[in-house]
């Protein structure tokens, strides 16, 4: 028994001795290991440790609002002005938008409506449209005059084109009184290039010139180019005035004078014509009211434009002269009217060379319905409004209405219709057929 029980002491004195033997080799090794980091590695570990204090404090703060911008709650935090977005850079900036675009939006936004924008098919895009320019944009050369008036004309306030060529050619009136030439050039040299181009080229940016706008001006440039350069100044200036003064007189209000007594001898005075017209203009109305004037007794169908009405007014003013009129909205019953007519008058806001007619939008459909039926077409238009241009369609000249360009509707201001369609056109040099356009342009230039 003595023996077994030193035997159990000297195994257990061994394990002790065992266990302190470890104790005091693995002290040695930890010694050892924090005395082998270097002073890089002692950086680095303090680096990561501070990396990681940073991801912790991240992850415990709140998420700023979806809608805010990236940073700005921690710039808020601060106290500081935010700064740019291209400021921030770094890890930081980097979470700070991984955040954002994990963060789920709290609803989606509605879609705002639909709205009409302009839009002009690729078969029209070279017709220009009138449209406003805004007067800060204009060059520093345009008269107040000419100013007023392009508004006018991108408003469509002045739209019959006998009408804007007066109220230009008076404008013009206005510059050549307020122009003074400068020293050392003349009035024939200087004028033109300097002061009239950029009251055209305003006007134009307004609304696209019509026929008589630029036969007037090609007159309006000779005639300043004919003055003499040892003439004074307000010599030249008063016989460019009387000049303006004189072409309007002849060539608008005396050949509307001889248009409208032309037109109102053509009625029947026996009583029995019922006379088909369009939409309105101002020669049509003025010789059926010469007419009715004359103690001639006729009827009136009129056929008003769908989309403007402007054969409301006009038909108020046939009825109040004692003259019966019969109203069309539009042209869904234009045969069954055309049945009713006799002849058809209608008035033309330029002649081509071809002997084309350009007129309101609308004109073309009633004057091919009524040649199909036969009638007699009859258009009124001033030699002033004749151009040497050539047209066949509605395509190559023309304009787009400024209030219907959208994707939702379309429309052109005017159409062309083809000469076998006219029966005779009424000028102040007389009745002629659409074929004679290019002898009375001849003439014209004789005179």
């Amino acid at each position: 028994m003595k023996e077994h029980h030193k035997k159990d002491q000297a195994q257990d004195q061994q394990k002790k001795g065992a266990k302190d033997q470890s104790k005091a080799a693995a002290a040695p090794a930890e010694g050892a290991g924090e005395k082998k980091l270097s002073n890089a590695e002692l950086k680095k570990k303090a680096k990561e440790e501070k990396a990681a204090r940073r991801a912790a404090a991240k992850v415990s703060q709140p998420q700023p609002p979806a809608g805010s911008a990236p940073g700005q709650a921690a710039e808020g935090a601060k106290g500081g002005k935010p700064k740019p977005k291209q400021q921030q850079d770094g890890p930081q900036a980097a979470g700070s938008q991984h955040g954002k675009a994990a963060t789920p939006r709290s609803a989606a936004p509605m879609p705002a409506p639909k709205e009409a924008k302009p839009s002009v098919p690729e078969c029209f895009s070279h017709l220009a449209m009138a449209k406003g320019v805004n007067l800060t944009q204009a060059d520093k050369d345009v008269h107040p005059a000419v100013l007023m008036l392009g508004q006018q004309m991108s408003t469509m306030a002045i739209s019959d084109s006998t009408t804007r060529l007066e109220a230009t050619l008076l404008a013009f009136k206005k510059v050549i009184d307020s122009y003074t030439t400068p020293h050392g050039t003349t009035l024939s040299r200087h004028f033109t290039s300097h002061v009239l181009n950029p009251q055209i080229v305003y006007l134009t940016a307004c609304r696209p010139m019509c026929f008589s706008m630029g036969n007037a001006i090609r007159w309006l440039k000779l005639q300043i180019s004919k003055i003499d350069i040892d003439m004074a100044d307000s010599d030249a200036k008063k016989l460019l005035c009387e000049a303006i003064d004189s072409f309007i007189h002849e060539r608008i209000t005396l050949a509307d004078v001889v248009i409208v007594s032309t037109a109102a001898d053509m009625i029947s005075p026996d009583g029995g014509d019922v006379i088909l017209t369009y939409a309105h203009h101002h020669l049509v109305e003025r010789a059926l009211l010469r007419a009715r004037a004359d103690g001639k007794r006729f009827r009136v169908i009129l056929v008003d434009d769908p989309f403007e009405r402007v054969g409301l007014a006009h038909a108020k003013t046939l009825a109040a002269a004692g003259i019966p009129v019969a109203y069309a909205p539009d042209l869904g019953a234009l045969r069954t009217n055309l049945q009713e007519a006799t002849t058809v008058l209608v008035a033309a806001e330029a002649m081509f060379s071809n002997g084309a007619m350009y007129a309101r939008a609308g004109t073309c459909d009633v004057a091919t319905a009524a040649f199909d039926l036969g009638m007699r077409v009859t258009a009124l238009c001033e030699t002033i409004n004749f151009t040497e241009r050539v047209s066949i369609d509605s395509l190559t000249y023309n304009e787009i209405d400024p209030e219907r360009n959208t994707d939702e509707e379309f429309r052109l201001l005017f159409d062309t219709t083809r000469d076998k369609s006219i029966s005779a056109v009424v000028t102040e040099l007389g009745i002629c057929s659409a074929k004679s356009v290019p002898a009375i342009l001849r003439k014209l230039e004789e005179l």
